[in-house]
């Protein structure tokens, strides 16, 4: 095992990932290679200037032909192993032009330069790309993110098991409610959806100050 010196003292580069990230895409992953992969092009993605990878400098990368020897497998079999259950996975959108292709990250910034290569239909193989998977991911996460505050591990599988529970359209108005009584938590929300559920939705319009001092009664039960 190769020991690791730690990191040296100052100003070090950082490379930015999303909090889902390690949330719901690490868990999911159950292959070391595509999780070194998945790991080295968002960290190329980061420091460079295009919204994509290509493939033939992943597979120039010296760094990452490394981190790919540890198994029986040739570097360069195992990096197009890695690749192609990163994209059907849907972490990545894959698109070929030519002998080459190119690699997005599935996010808002990699669809929208994934789509306008689409519509500006740059020269590709005579065989159409499969079409690209994006990932279903579930307004809830963001939601809570954008509204209440970081996401922990614990907090999405209880967000997962609430989704399964309640409508989307209820869990995303309870988020709404506890950011307008300043309750900016999830335990506030929950409490509106068990409300719901007991005694109905439909309340909520009878009353303009439901949203009040009424709810908070309510909630407070």
């Amino acid at each position: 095992m190769k020991i690791f010196s730690g990191f040296p003292s100052g100003k070090l580069d950082v490379t930015p990932l999303p909090n889902l990230f390690f949330s719901e895409l690490v868990p999911a992953i159950d292959d070391l290679a595509e999780l070194k992969v998945t790991l080295h092009v968002f960290w190329l993605l980061a420091h460079g200037k295009t919204p994509y990878v290509r493939a033939c400098d992943l597979s120039a990368d010296r760094a990452l032909a490394r981190s790919l020897t540890a198994r029986d497998a040739a570097p360069e079999a195992e990096l197009e192993r890695a690749l192609a259950r990163a994209v059907e996975r849907g972490t990545l959108l894959h698109w070929r032009a030519g002998d080459d292709a190119l690699y997005f990250p599935n996010t808002e910034r990699g669809r929208r330069a994934f789509e306008k290569i689409e519509r500006e239909s740059l020269p590709r193989d005579p065989i159409a790309p499969e079409p690209a998977t994006t990932i279903e991911r579930p307004n809830i996460f963001a939601l809570y993110e954008q509204n209440i505050g970081l996401l922990t591990p614990l907090l999405a599988e209880e967000l997962k098991e609430a989704e399964r529970e309640y409508p989307s359209e209820w869990i995303a108005e309870a988020i709404q409610i506890a950011v307008e009584q300043n309750k900016r938590s999830w335990s506030y929300a929950r409490k509106i959806l068990a409300r719901w559920k007991t005694d109905g939705r439909g309340a909520k319009t009878k009353k303009k100050s439901w949203y009040g001092d009424e709810y908070g009664k309510l909630v407070k039960r």
